[in-house]
């Protein structure tokens, strides 16, 4: 048997789906995502360019804006009448702008980060409305101190977890990262899945009218494939951790486990679904990627607010979602410090695991053929 794993380990490594998907593409992912939002809150923001039209009975929001503008340099106001800020926000010399009335506005024409900031301006005066107001009636020589008081607010609240940890807003994104390079794994279990099935490729054929017993090709199979995609998680771990220097402030002794079962889940997935029926190469591919992207955008790959709306609307959902669950139990191991639900997630994936295994074995094991 040793021999079979010497020479299917030979043959996967020189194999262009097995080398790029699973390592190569999520070590590149997650390096342009680290770039992209990975340093995003230590980023210096140049001062925004705004236009104002003034409207009647807006004099309070404009108060609030001048002292914004006075006391910081995050906006750069520039008053004008509605078709001169509408051009200059065609012509990008402004990046929105504010329309001060009773019932105050924004106009913007992209979606980036200086147009994020000026609707969170516009929303913090939204909420303080009413205290703007009342302090503008009564005591106006107060209303910058208010000001100054509402925006110190924000730079006084630090967010933690219940175990005292620093809460990162961005580490969501990388957590669900590893469960998308977990379940690319289906592409080395597709792989062995065609060299195992006569009725898929000439090599499979080949290799069924051999005299080697068909339990030890499944077997030695699953451990290579389990071997080489265990050791691209670890790899990808370790990039992130160690150069990218990404908080993963946990244990790495408790994320191992995580990793393993995610890579045994990734390779028994593809196992699973190219042992099902007789479609073609192409039609288990796609449904491989279709079931790996739809899993990691549900575990909040591309935006992390969709994790915590399925875990409210469809709790179930996440909780049979692969990519969910791993990246649910490593935020077990560096944020919520929860060893009750970290072994509650390692059981779910164990779980999974044991029946995807077991069904692929099945259908892999039970295939007979009329000639080979």
């Amino acid at each position: 048997m040793l021999h079979l794993i010497k020479y299917s380990l030979k043959s996967k490594l020189r194999n262009f789906n097995v080398v790029f998907w699973p390592l190569v593409f999520p070590l590149v992912l997650t390096t342009l995502m680290y770039f992209a939002i990975g340093t995003m809150e230590e980023a210096d923001f140049e001062t925004i360019p705004v236009a104002v039209v003034e409207e009647e009975g807006g004099e309070t929001f404009l108060d609030f804006l001048d002292t914004m503008a006075g006391s910081s340099d995050m906006i750069r106001l520039q008053k004008m009448t509605e078709e001169e800020a509408l051009k200059a926000l065609e012509e990008q010399k402004v990046d929105g702008i504010y329309y001060a009335g009773e019932n105050s506005s924004l106009t913007v024409a992209g979606n980036g980060l200086p147009q994020s900031i000026l609707q969170m301006i516009l929303e913090s005066y939204e909420e303080g409305k009413q205290t703007f107001e009342d302090v503008a009636k009564t005591h106006p020589e107060g209303l910058s101190a208010a000001i100054r008081e509402m925006e110190e607010y924000g730079g006084a609240v630090e967010q933690v977890s219940v175990g005292g940890r620093t809460t990162n807003t961005t580490a969501q994104f990388f957590y669900a990262m590893i469960g998308m390079a977990c379940l690319y794994g289906c592409f080395i279990g597709f792989g062995s899945a065609m060299e195992l099935q006569a009725n898929l490729s000439a090599l499979a054929a080949r290799r069924c009218v051999s005299p080697a017993h068909r339990m030890k090709l499944i077997l030695s199979e699953l451990a290579v494939d389990f071997v080489i995609h265990f050791a691209n998680q670890l790899i990808l771990l370790f990039f992130m951790k160690y150069i990218l220097r990404l908080e993963f402030t946990g244990s790495v002794a408790e994320m191992i486990p995580v990793l393993l079962l995610g890579s045994m889940i990734g390779v028994t997935l593809g196992l699973f679904v190219s042992s099902i029926g007789k479609m073609g190469e192409g039609i288990k591919i796609g449904i491989l990627i279709g079931t790996s992207m739809t899993f990691s955008f549900l575990a909040g790959l591309m935006n992390a607010n969709i994790k915590n709306a399925v875990d409210r609307a469809v709790p179930l959902l996440n909780r049979i979602n692969p990519a969910a669950v791993i990246s649910d139990a490593l935020y077990c191991v560096n944020v919520y410090d929860a060893p009750g639900r970290y072994a509650q997630d390692l059981g779910i994936l164990a779980v999974m695991c044991v029946l995807m295994a077991l069904g692929a074995f099945l259908m892999i094991r039970r295939e007979r053929y009329a000639s080979v």
